[in-house]
């Protein structure tokens, strides 16, 4: 299995350099599934792997203009905050048994694959969905409320999002960035990857003395993941790339549903 967990490894960084995102919601499934590592540790693993992609992703975005910098320090101050609070202080104090009874008992483990069921399921509709309609769905900002309390908002539920399950969070960056700041997508899918790689290294230092890390496991996945950005970027200039994403998301619905039947049904 852990052959498997290589090649799906190299596919979470193509994604990222086929369609600037989505590929970061697999990371944790990969860890835990294939390479048999504990939930928990596999979040924290997952921000280290993410981190050092998106970052790699988003130095190619710069070097071709699509990175607004200055946009994603300010847009990433609420959700690296929210990140670091999360990773330093209350994923440490969850219990690994949440709710026991006689008859059921619910773990920190499993609750975590399910919440990251849920949100693959939700990623999986914002990559199918056209990205002409969330274009479509842009408004002024007298019409949205307040900017800065819809960027503070926004920042909070993507660190709230990454700090808990280890996920990059494109998929609700890419929509907030074209609606609150009138970004062109693809340099809102630049931006986002900057923003994905500052909460997730951040996260990950955050973590720094509550697991044991393998290094040479981790640093090896991420170099494949890595790997994976630069065929990704290299086939994207011939691909459709809304057609590929669209089948991507399709692919992590039915992997969303699966760990979902499986945490919920089937887990022993």
């Amino acid at each position: 299995m852990e052959i498997v967990g290589y090649f799906m490894t190299a596919l979470v960084g193509i994604s990222l350099g086929l369609i600037g995102g989505g590929g970061s919601i697999l990371t944790v499934p990969i860890l835990v599934y294939l390479m048999g590592i504990n939930p928990v540790l596999a979040t924290s693993y997952s921000l280290f792997i993410v981190g050092s992609t998106s970052m790699v992703g988003a130095t190619i975005s710069y070097r071709n203009g699509l990175v607004k910098v200055k946009t994603a320090l300010f847009f990433g101050l609420s959700s690296i905050a929210t990140v670091f609070l999360i990773r330093r202080f209350i994923m440490p104090a969850i219990p690994d048994i949440l709710f026991k009874t006689d008859f059921f008992s619910l773990s920190k483990s499993v609750t975590i694959m399910v919440l990251f069921a849920l949100l693959m399921l939700f990623a999986a509709v914002a990559m199918i969905r056209d990205k002409k309609v969330i274009e479509a769905d842009s408004k002024p900002f007298s019409e949205m409320g307040s900017k800065v309390t819809s960027l503070l908002s926004y920042g909070v539920l993507i660190g709230t999002a990454t700090g808990f399950l280890g996920a990059g969070g494109g998929f609700l960056l890419i929509p907030a960035l074209v609606l609150i700041f009138k970004i062109p997508m693809k340099e809102a899918v630049g931006t986002s990857l900057l923003i994905i790689a500052l909460n997730s290294i951040i996260g990950f230092a955050a973590d720094y003395g509550h697991y044991i890390i393998n290094w040479k496991f981790l640093i090896s996945i991420a170099l494949i993941a890595i790997t994976g950005i630069f065929i990704g970027t290299f086939i994207s200039k011939k691909a459709d790339g809304e057609k590929l994403k669209k089948a991507f998301g399709w692919f992590v619905f039915v992997m969303g549903l699966y760990i979902l039947m499986h945490e919920l049904f089937f887990h022993t």
